[in-house]
């Protein structure tokens, strides 16, 4: 659903995130601690990216569809946020959301906007206030499992 919001998907042949980036350097723990710079980095740029797109009438059926529905669940493998923004309720985004940030570290979960200097070209990740380890994006790597709550 994302592609039709104007967010380049992740596998498409010609014009995917991983025909252009390397999944191994970006997408990974180990990219991160080799290069934490570049990786933080590219998430800033896909998250100002994603800011400019809104939801589309797909996200909006959903949400009609809830009001009909009110036990239904949408269960989502985008990252972008956008069934939320488009206002459903019960969102289980399997892979994590580029919107939210945690440790590398330890997982606590930072709750807030990443510091306005972090979102700069070749920023460094800013810091865990709980542990100091750097803060990444709370989504889900190669290699990494689903999290339990999806």
């Amino acid at each position: 659903m994302s592609q039709e919001s104007g967010i380049p998907t992740f596998r498409d042949a010609q014009e995917g995130l991983w025909a252009r980036f390397s999944p191994q350097e970006l997408a990974t723990e180990a990219g991160f601690r080799a290069n934490p710079r570049r990786v933080w980095s590219w998430y800033a740029w896909r998250r100002r990216r994603i800011e400019s797109c809104s939801p589309h009438a797909g996200h909006v059926a959903l949400v009609e569809l809830e009001a009909l529905v009110p036990e239904l669940t949408v269960v989502t493998q985008n990252i972008d946020g956008l069934h939320h923004a488009a206002g459903s309720r019960e969102v289980i985004e399997l892979h994590g959301s580029i919107r939210r940030l945690k440790c590398l570290d330890r997982g606590h979960p930072f709750n807030g906007e990443p510091p306005p200097a972090a979102e700069e070209e070749e920023a460094d990740p800013p810091p865990c206030p709980t542990c100091g380890s750097p803060l990444r994006p709370d989504v889900v790597w190669f290699g990494e499992m689903l999290p339990q709550d999806a």
